[in-house]
């Protein structure tokens, strides 16, 4: 048989191969693909879809109004006012823990001992229920009986009343937050000091730099661009989506001091019912934290070494 004839056979062989494997790949992938539409898709849709009427839960029949819902919601107060309480806790928590959470994990990646303890000591607020840990937290800050307040009377300062003032009620919850955070951010960045050639700080000293600090500038904080970049992602979208500690520590109060764009998109769709005003808020949150997303990905993503 000549090479002419056996050209063709080998082709369609090839494609048969390549055909079946393709096949097998849709059917593998097909399970994952089936509950990204029905929980991801499909709602998303439907948030979208009802963001457009006056739909309220429990209601049988619902009208088609357009962006009224979108009108209405820019002239509220109270979102107005959610809107920059979020921006506000954001502002201080993001940062705020991710500087702290590098900060610690310097310090425990250059510790010869006990690693382990103090990897297991900063990590367990991430491990810890926060509606279960709201109740510590609720007599830490307590303003006659709470441990945080005594201690400032000792150095004659009169503590405030952290959760029950609209002043301090806002930063009494961005506190709580970088407590949850900064574990979870100081695992992550543990994993890229250890993923860090050490002999690159070698190099370094050679090359002149001989402080920890040069070393940190040249090596460390170049070589964390992937993982720096991750752990701000993270941090924002966290930050901007707080509920639990608001729902269980203030309810938003007192006179909004702490009221947050989740809780209020709660509220609006489980205690007012106006589910269709609540897709609205829901549209508007998704928008903003993909404008924050394409931003940061846009400014940050040129400074990252891969």
């Amino acid at each position: 048989m000549s090479v002419a004839a056996i050209t063709p056979a080998l082709n369609i062989g090839q494609r048969v191969h390549q055909n079946r494997q393709a096949r097998m790949g849709w059917l593998l992938v097909a399970p994952a693909l089936l509950l990204i539409l029905l929980f991801i898709v499909l709602p998303t849709l439907a948030v979208v879809l009802l963001g457009f009427t006056d739909y309220e839960l429990g209601y049988p029949s619902f009208h088609f109004v357009g962006l009224k819902n979108y009108i209405h919601l820019f002239s509220d107060r109270t979102f107005r006012i959610s809107l920059w309480n979020t921006t506000i806790y954001t502002l201080l928590v993001a940062p705020v823990s991710l500087i702290l959470g590098l900060g610690i994990a310097l310090l425990i990646e250059a510790e010869p001992w006990g690693k382990s303890l103090f990897r297991t000591v900063f990590f367990l607020p991430v491990a810890s229920l926060i509606v279960a840990m709201a109740t510590v937290w609720q007599y830490m800050l307590h303003p006659t009986m709470g441990p945080v307040n005594i201690l400032l009377s000792m150095v004659g300062i009169q503590g405030p009343n952290w959760l029950g003032a609209s002043s301090t009620a806002l930063y009494s919850l961005a506190i709580i937050g970088v407590w949850q955070s900064v574990g979870f951010n100081m695992v992550l960045f543990l994993a890229g000091l250890t993923a860090i050639p050490r002999d690159l700080y070698a190099a370094a000293e050679i090359d002149g730099a001989k402080h920890w600090l040069d070393r940190f500038r040249l090596v460390t904080w170049p070589m964390l661009g992937p993982t720096t970049l991750f752990v701000t992602t993270i941090s924002i979208i966290n930050a901007v989506k707080v509920f639990e500690t608001v729902k269980t520590l203030t309810e938003g109060g007192p006179n909004k001091g702490s009221e947050v764009l989740l809780y209020t998109i709660y509220r609006e769709g489980f205690v007012y019912l106006r589910v269709g005003y609540a897709s609205a808020m829901t549209v508007v949150f998704l928008a903003i934290l993909i404008v924050l997303m394409f931003l940061q990905y846009r400014f940050q993503d040129k400074k990252v070494h891969y």
